[in-house]
C-alpha cells in the first residue's frame, strides 16, 4: 500500500466518523477492494486513480455533505501534492459513480466504469440488502419504503455493468437479492 492510499484511509476514517447509514468507511473500503479487484483485469486502467476515486467517492456525497465541486476530495488530494491534472482525473471518475446522478450514463473514462461497477456491486448481495435497511432505518423509513429502494435501485444495478468483471460479479450477488426478495415477499405476503 502506498503511503497516499494509507492516508486517504486515514481521511476518510475522520471524515466518516459516526455514519452508520451505509455510507461509512467500511462501505468505502469495500468499494476500493472491489475497484482494485476490477483494476487487475483491466490493465489499461491508471490504478492510482481508480484507488483514490474509490476511497474518495463519498468524501463530498450530497446526502453526507454540503459541499461543492468535490471539496473534500479535492482538499485532501492538494494536502497530498497530487498534481492538478490527476486530481481532475480523480474528481471526474468519482462525479461518475453516483446512481441518482449518472443513472443511464456510462462513464467516459475507464477508471469511472471502474469505480462505479465498484460501488454498484456494494449495493448488490447481502451487504446491498444490510445497507439498504441500515440507511432506511437511519432516516426514519418505514420497511416497505426501504423495500421499494429495491425495485427502484437495487433490482436495476446488474445490467448497468460496465466491465466483464463487474458483470461477473455482479450476477450471484443479483441471483441473492432475487432470492431474498423473494422470501421476504412470501412472508409478508398477508400483512
Amino acid at each position: 500500500m502506498t503511503q497516499i492510499i494509507h492516508n486517504a484511509i486515514i481521511y476518510i476514517e475522520d471524515l466518516f466518523r459516526g455514519n452508520a447509514g451505509g455510507h461509512d468507511t467500511a462501505h468505502s473500503l469495500r468499494v476500493y477492494k472491489n475497484a482494485m479487484m476490477i483494476a487487475e483485469n483491466e490493465p489499461e486502467a491508471d490504478e492510482e486513480i481508480v484507488a483514490l476515486a474509490a476511497l474518495l467517492h463519498d468524501a463530498d456525497d450530497h446526502k453526507l455533505f454540503h459541499t461543492e465541486n468535490n471539496e473534500n476530495a479535492r482538499s485532501f488530494l492538494a494536502c497530498n501534492h497530487v498534481p492538478e491534472e490527476k486530481t481532475e482525473q480523480i474528481c471526474i471518475a468519482i462525479n461518475s459513480v453516483s446512481f441518482s446522478q449518472n443513472r443511464d450514463k456510462r462513464p467516459d473514462t475507464l477508471e469511472g466504469q471502474i469505480v462505479q461497477d465498484a460501488d454498484r456491486l456494494d449495493a448488490l448481495g447481502a451487504i446491498g440488502i444490510a445497507r439498504t435497511f441500515a440507511y432506511g432505518g437511519e432516516h426514519g423509513r418505514p420497511l416497505q419504503e426501504s423495500v421499494q429502494h429495491f425495485y427502484d435501485k437495487l433490482l436495476l444495478l446488474k445490467d448497468t455493468m460496465n466491465t466483464e468483471t463487474g458483470r461477473q460479479l455482479a450476477e450471484k450477488r443479483h441471483t441473492f437479492l432475487e432470492s431474498f426478495m423473494r422470501e421476504l415477499l412470501d412472508e409478508t405476503r398477508d400483512c
